[in-house]
Parts: C-alpha cells; sequence; structure tokens
C-alpha cells in the first residue's frame, strides 16, 4: 500500500471539515470530499461505513480537537492574552479566505442533516463546544472570576466569535468581528 493510499481516511477527514467551514452540512458531499482529498470513492464508505453523518462528525470532532490543542496551548499566558491570540487568529483566518471559510465546528452546530436521522454532527459539535467553555472557564477562573461568571463568559466569548465570524462571513466586512473582539477583551478583564 502506497503512503499516499494510507493516509486517504485522514485526507478525507480533513477534507470534509474544510467544506464544512466553507459550504455547511447538507452542501458538503461525499463525492466533492473525496474529490478534494483526492482520495478513492469506494475506499470511503469502507472506512466511513457510517457514510456522511459518520464522516462529519468525525470532521467536526477533528476540527474541534485542533481549536482545542490551540487554545490550551494560548490559554497558557493567561486569559486574556490568549483570548487576543485567538481572536487573532480567526481574524486572519477571515481575512486570507477573503471571509469564505467559517467554523466548521458552527457549521455541523447549526444545520438539520437531510436524512431523518439524529445527528451524529451536532452531537459532535456539542461536545467541541462544551469542551472549548471549560477550558475558557478554567483560564476566566485563574485571572479572578468567580466560578459562575467564568462559565458565562466562556460561554459569551464562544457564542460571540461564531457569530462575529458568520456576520463578517455575510457582510464580507471584517468590522463585525473587530467590534466583538473589542467588547470580549474588555469583558474578560481581570478580576482583582
Amino acid at each position: 500500500m502506497s503512503p499516499r493510499s494510507s493516509d486517504a481516511p485522514q485526507r478525507v477527514i480533513d477534507a470534509a471539515a474544510q467544506m464544512l467551514a466553507r459550504v455547511g452540512l447538507n452542501a458538503t458531499s461525499i463525492r466533492e470530499v473525496t474529490k478534494l482529498a483526492d482520495a478513492p470513492l469506494g475506499s470511503t464508505y469502507h472506512h466511513f461505513p457510517g457514510g456522511k453523518q459518520e464522516l462529519l462528525a468525525r470532521a467536526t470532532t477533528m476540527a474541534g480537537d485542533k481549536v482545542e490543542a490551540l487554545l490550551i496551548e494560548l490559554l497558557k499566558g493567561g486569559a486574556v492574552q490568549g483570548l487576543q491570540q485567538f481572536l487573532a487568529m480567526w481574524r486572519e483566518r477571515l481575512l486570507r479566505t477573503g471571509f469564505r471559510a467559517g467554523c466548521p465546528v458552527l457549521a455541523a452546530a447549526v444545520e438539520e442533516p437531510v436524512e431523518a436521522l439524529p445527528s451524529q454532527p451536532r452531537a459532535a459539535a456539542a461536545d467541541v463546544f462544551a469542551r472549548w467553555q471549560g477550558h475558557l472557564a478554567e483560564a476566566f477562573v485563574a485571572d479572578g472570576h468567580a466560578p459562575a461568571e467564568a462559565t458565562g463568559l466562556a460561554s459569551l466569548v464562544i457564542a460571540s466569535v461564531e457569530g462575529a465570524v458568520a456576520m463578517s462571513r455575510a457582510l464580507q466586512d471584517i468590522t463585525p468581528f473587530d467590534q466583538v473582539a473589542a467588547q470580549l477583551l474588555k469583558a474578560a478583564a481581570p478580576r482583582a
């Protein structure tokens, strides 16, 4: 087996996450994902016997894991510094992609699958958001916020960043993102 074939499942997951970020859950097709991944269509069904639902759930989890690892690293310098860097990363992504790529986790969370099945991608997104919230809340507590306030602030950060990304994509303008980022940094200031 060539190295190219052996990494096909990971390439397919990566491609699915890219498509989720750009076109959303229902517009992401296995055929287009395999084409983007340069992977054989037949083997995709072998590696993902649960079909599109399984593939998109795994792509959502993988994308969430990558952001979680980055978030953990960024928060080592403190909640506000980590949040500043996290916001800068999202701002750069929006501008670099010409507002074409959003968050694959949000896409998995907000779209109902066309199939009349419970949504595996949405369940994966719920897990990812909970993990992100936990890391942010811990950092806010370390900066002096009360635990309940820290949890609420973590939810505010996640919801605001996701909403700001969506607004900026819709308007093709970074202004909403910058406005939200400024407010989040004020809200996240350490407590004495």
